[in-house]
C-alpha cells in the first residue's frame, strides 16, 4: 500500500469525484432508488455523511464513535436504523456530507498513523481507517451511479481497496470461525499494470481484473460473475470470504 499521506490524498480524490457527480444530480435523481437495497441516493449520501462525522470522533479516542450497538443487532441493521432516524432533504444531506468529508480528511491528516483507534467492530490504525473510507465511498458511488446510468470508471486508487480486501481476509475467516489459508493474488490494474499480494509460492491463487476483485469484496459482484480465476485448494473459498468492510 502507498504511504499514509498518499492514502489520504486518494481518499480525498475519490470524494472529489463523487462530489462532482452529486453536484449534477436533479431532485428526482436524489430521490430515486440506489443499488443499496431500500435506500435512495439521498439515503446513501446520508449514510456516508453519518459515518464521515464519526471519523474525527473515533480519532479523538471514543470507544464507539457511532454507537451502533444501540441501534441494531449487526452493523448493517444499525446503519440502516441510523439513516432512518435522521431523514433530511437532499440539499441538506449533500451539505452535511460535504462538511463531514472535509472534517474527516483533516482529522486523518493530523492523526498519529501508529495509534490504533476503535472503528465499528474493529481496532484500526488511521492508515487502514482511511483506506476503509476510500473503499466505502467507492462502493457507494457505484450504488449511486449504476442505477442512474452515470459512468464511474475504475481508477488506480483501487490498489488501496484491493490491498484492503487481501489483508482483511484473516478477519473475514475469523468471522467464519476458520483459519485463513495462504493465498496469492495477481490482479490486473485499470492501466494494465499487475498488482501482486501475498506469497507467490502459495498453493491457492486468484488472478484477474482488480476492479472485479474489489467489487466481489464490496459484495457488488458475485464471484461466479466476476471473471476472476481461482486455482488451488482454498482460492475459491477465499474469494467468497473476501470483504472490504467490517461487519459482525
Amino acid at each position: 500500500m502507498n504511504s499514509y499521506p498518499g492514502v489520504i490524498d486518494d481518499l480525498a480524490a475519490e470524494q472529489d469525484r463523487l462530489e462532482s457527480v452529486l453536484a449534477r444530480l436533479t431532485p428526482a435523481d436524489w430521490l430515486s432508488p440506489s443499488a443499496a437495497a431500500g435506500w435512495t441516493v439521498a439515503d446513501v449520501v446520508l449514510h456516508l455523511a453519518q459515518t464521515e462525522e464519526a471519523v474525527p470522533v473515533a480519532l479523538s479516542g471514543s470507544a464507539d464513535a457511532i454507537g451502533w450497538r444501540d441501534l441494531g443487532d449487526n452493523v448493517d441493521d444499525a446503519m440502516n436504523a441510523l439513516v432512518r432516524a435522521q431523514p433530511a432533504a437532499p440539499a441538506e444531506v449533500f451539505a452535511r456530507w460535504r462538511a463531514a468529508r472535509r472534517a474527516s480528511v483533516a482529522a486523518l491528516r493530523t492523526a498519529d498513523p501508529k495509534q490504533p483507534v476503535q472503528w465499528v467492530a474493529s481496532s484500526l490504525k488511521p492508515p487502514t481507517l482511511a483506506t476503509t473510507r476510500l473503499a466505502e465511498h467507492w462502493a457507494h458511488a457505484l450504488d449511486i451511479t449504476g442505477p442512474l446510468g452515470i459512468g464511474y470508471p475504475d481508477s488506480m486508487r483501487l490498489r488501496h481497496i484491493a490491498w484492503l480486501g487481501f489483508h482483511t481476509l484473516p478477519y473475514a475467516y475469523r468471522l467464519a470461525g476458520q483459519p485463513a489459508p495462504d493465498l496469492f493474488c495477481e490482479l490486473t490494474a485499470p492501466d494494465g499494470a499487475t498488482w501482486r499480494f501475498g506469497d507467490p509460492v502459495a498453493e491457492s491463487v486468484i488472478t484477474g481484473p482488480a476492479g472485479a476483485f474489489c467489487r466481489v469484496g464490496a459484495l457488488r459482484l458475485a464471484p461466479a460473475d466476476s471473471g476472476l480465476t481461482t486455482r488451488g485448494p482454498h482460492a475459491e473459498t477465499a474469494l467468497h470470504a473476501l470483504r472490504n468492510y467490517a461487519a459482525t
